[in-house]
């Protein structure tokens, strides 16, 4: 009776090795520095409100682990069978589809910190390309140092690329 209990989050510190939580575990019952076991390569830091499952080791509500935290708030739902999402209570998300889809949903933007970064298949973009430094380069010509025939300096209307 004593070994699993439905708990409430009512704080979090991701600054330990192993987060801790301050739990609401039975009416009245506040347990603080509860660790947080979760799946190798994947964290999240859990909101007040989230709720948890306690595993009371030895039955001694002494020492408790939590072993897994949700959120019925702000869960996506209708997800098809095999859908995986990643989310966030700010509507932000990573959805892996059925048929090879991955859909990425930002409510401000993306960021990709990488030296290189490469597609193997079409692109389409809805919306400006700004490259604020460097250069684009389109089947071998380049937007900065490519050159028009028959153009005369000072405007007017230019030739086809060449």
């Amino acid at each position: 009776r004593n070994t699993l209990s439905r708990a409430v989050v009512l704080l979090s510190d991701d600054e330990k090795k192993l987060q801790e939580l301050q739990i609401d575990a039975l009416e009245g019952e506040t347990r603080d520095g509860v660790e947080r076991f979760q799946n190798y390569g994947f964290t999240a830091n859990p909101l007040p409100g989230a709720e948890a499952v306690v595993v009371f080791l030895g039955a001694s509500r002494d020492h408790g682990v939590v072993v897994a935290v949700d959120d019925r708030r702000y869960r996506p739902k209708g997800l098809q069978a095999g859908e995986v999402a990643i989310y966030t209570d700010q509507g932000d998300k990573v959805v892996f589809r059925r048929g090879g889809t991955i859909e990425v949903t930002a409510s401000t933007k993306v960021t990709i910190t990488s030296p290189i970064v490469e597609i193997s298949g079409d692109l389409t973009v809805n919306g400006d390309i700004a490259a604020p430094s460097g250069d684009v380069t389109a089947g071998a010509i380049s937007l900065k140092t490519h050159v028009h025939g028959g153009v005369q300096a000072g405007g007017g209307v230019t030739g086809a690329p060449q």
